[in-house]
């Protein structure tokens, strides 16, 4: 283990009777940075997070913190989760209706026999970085979502654990607070150099607030790496289909290139595209393209189609078109309202993966 790395997992599985859940996951988390667990529902995440806090049992591999081995399936050992020292918010922040901000905080350093003028201090200290010292003696009905997140937070912090999970922290507020906390969030993180694995299934919040994202898929880590480059090159169809807003055609392959190939498409059209199949000519695939790479082009030229444009919608930055090309409608972002007809529309093959 090197200096940096507080937390490694490796080879942990998981099943739930004869139904796994992680199938032998490897990861790790240094100091100071943000790994995001992506993935839909099912996909082993929270399980992985529960599995590393002491509230799932793994059957297989081992977790250690800062040096420390809290759980090794060869050895026997499972330190409890109350002894793992590990600062935990839940997705319902879970705090005691009948005790108030201060005393939500205090409660872990109560229950490890911290003396009283420390926790008083040590309170006072996290309700300030987080800006809730006006907010000490109020109790969590009197407070809106935002800050009752702010509490779960603080009492998460405020014995300064060694490594903070976060179980889908902000999927309690609504979208425009979602916005705010996520950046409130990611600044509390890095002033104060915590070291956090976060759950979300969002991966716009993700790519957001994270230095590296693992993207799960049934049980196993099916690609990971810094936000840009897990969107920008997606190694599987999953990866590309879960990490943005696409275009998805299907087709066969007509022509290989080196690197490139086209696609005859089930549309009507053809596009030129990135390889990531090893399917050969004439084999069907899939061409993934992001919404925000289709380009309204200004007439007909290479890698362009004029296709059927039916109608914008104004997102408020933007306008989406949608045209309707033989069963697939396909979308792209624009800067003005385009009434229906005729469009031509570009489809540069650097931004079309083939899978």
């Amino acid at each position: 283990m090197t200096d940096k790395t507080i937390l490694t997992v490796n080879n942990l599985a998981l099943s739930y009777g004869s139904n796994p859940i992680l199938k032998g996951v490897s990861m790790q988390l240094r100091r100071g940075e943000v790994v995001s667990l992506l993935g839909p529902s099912g996909s082993g995440k929270t399980t992985l997070l529960r599995a590393v806090a002491g509230l799932e049992q793994p059957h297989e591999g081992s977790v250690t913190i800062a040096g420390r081995s809290i759980y090794d399936a060869a050895t026997g050992t499972d330190i409890p989760a109350e002894k793992r020292e590990l600062g935990l918010v839940f997705q319902s922040y879970a705090l005691w209706p009948h005790k108030t901000v201060f005393e939500n905080v205090a409660y872990p350093l109560k229950l490890r026999k911290v003396a009283r003028h420390e926790i008083l201090q040590r309170v006072q200290e996290a309700l300030k970085n987080l800006g809730l010292d006006q907010l000490a003696e109020r109790y969590p009905h009197q407070l809106s979502g935002g800050q009752q997140q702010r509490v779960s937070i603080a009492r998460a912090l405020v014995y300064n654990p060694p490594v903070i999970l976060l179980d889908e922290p902000l999927s309690n507020l609504d979208a425009k607070m979602r916005e705010e906390a996520r950046a409130w969030l990611r600044n509390l993180i890095v002033e104060m150099q915590l070291s956090a694995l976060v759950v979300t299934h969002d991966q716009s919040e993700a790519m957001a607030m994270s230095d590296r994202i693992l993207l799960l898929n049934g049980g196993v880590i099916e690609q990971q790496g810094v936000p840009q480059e897990m969107y920008s090159q997606p190694q599987t169809y999953f990866v590309a289909d879960f990490m943005g807003s696409n275009n998805t055609m299907k087709g066969r392959i007509s022509d290989i290139r080196g690197d490139s190939a086209r696609v005859d498409l089930d549309n009507g059209i053809s596009v030129w595209g990135l390889r990531r199949t090893n399917a050969t000519i004439g084999q069907a695939v899939k061409a993934v393209i992001r919404v925000e790479q289709m380009r309204l082009a200004d007439g007909p030229g290479e890698h362009r189609t004029e296709i059927e444009l039916t109608t914008s919608m104004f997102l408020g930055d933007r306008f989406e078109y949608v045209f309707h090309a033989g069963c697939d409608l396909l979308r792209a972002w624009g800067k003005s309202q385009e009434a229906p007809g005729k469009r031509w529309l570009e489809f540069p093959p650097d931004a079309v993966w083939v899978f």
